[in-house]
């Protein structure tokens, strides 16, 4: 009897996974995993471009909106309850499951595993947010490039969540983040297909830059001014929440507000891409059903 899969459906923002993952998923009889960071979190559907009630409805969706904005949460957290719930859903009978998302994270967490990495205790979070809120990330990037210049030469300086984590890990471990990091896949007792889904790279933008409109006319505004004084949170530092934030405060009126949201969007679909690219186990596709299910099919 052919093993259970793991059908997971990534690519860049905007490119159309969710109306793909749902068609895939309706064929095949499946549900839905969520490997989205943003949308993972309540209050956001909006900003977060979250499966809509009509969406949610027409096939099982988990680890979608489950979370207080101020709820702790990592990649390594989701590796384990994504993994328990794929377990689960194979053991009442589903020979598939979809997971759907491009948070770059969450997809390798739960497809290779992360490393094995010390619990970080609430003092070591609380005094890095802190050191944060205080003084913002420049005290935190020398922190990590005194205690690990490996990996400080290899991060994305401007990854807030990223640099924290590292600090953190250093501080918690007592040895650099880098020297914890083997890299080396787990493995798992269900197959895995790959498919990444792309457009050409104006359609893309074009589908962007039309989406944060949609955001706008949907109600954007409405949903984040009243977020504004938990603009701390982590769950809220994220494109999307921070340009909107910026109208708010008077950094910048709307039109630049808007204007720098579809940017930073296409500037975030560019780097899902360039980390995608790197798997060499990913079979790219335009975003059409019928081309999923026939790679789903054939494999």
């Amino acid at each position: 009897m052919a093993r259970p899969a793991l059908i997971v459906i990534t690519g860049p923002t905007g490119v159309g996974k969710t109306d793909v993952a749902i068609s895939v998923a309706q064929r095949l009889g499946a549900e839905i995993i969520s490997a989205d960071s943003r949308q993972i979190y309540r209050h956001i559907p909006i900003c977060t471009a979250a499966p809509t009630a009509e969406q949610l409805a027409l096939v099982p969706h988990h680890f979608v909106q489950m979370l207080e904005l101020d709820a702790y949460y990592s990649a390594a957290q989701f590796e384990a309850d994504a993994l328990a719930k794929i377990q689960e859903l194979h053991a009442r009978g589903h020979r598939y499951v979809v997971m759907c998302g491009g948070s770059m994270m969450y997809v390798d967490a739960v497809c290779r595993g992360i490393d094995d990495l010390p619990t970080i205790s609430d003092a070591v979070r609380r005094d890095v947010a802190l050191t944060f809120h205080r003084h913002g990330l420049e005290p935190l990037l020398e922190e990590l490039q005194r205690l690990d210049p490996a990996y400080y030469a290899a991060i994305d300086r401007q990854n807030t969540k990223r640099v924290m984590h590292a600090v953190e890990i250093c501080r918690e471990a007592g040895v650099p983040y880098s020297s914890l990091r083997t890299g080396a896949a787990k493995p798992r007792p269900f197959d895995i297909v790959k498919i990444g889904l792309d457009l050409p790279r104006e359609q893309l933008f074009e589908r962007i830059n039309r989406r944060v409109e949609l955001m706008l006319d949907h109600g954007l505004l409405d949903e984040l001014r009243p977020l504004l004084p938990l603009r701390h949170l982590n769950a809220l530092n994220t494109v999307g929440c921070k340009e909107i934030f910026a109208y708010f405060d008077g950094t910048w009126d709307l039109p630049t507000a808007v204007a720098r949201l579809q940017k930073n969007t296409r500037v975030y679909a560019k780097k899902q891409l360039t980390w995608y690219r790197r798997d060499p186990s990913i079979t790219w596709l335009p975003p059409d059903p019928a081309a999923a299910l026939s790679c789903i099919l054939s494999d």
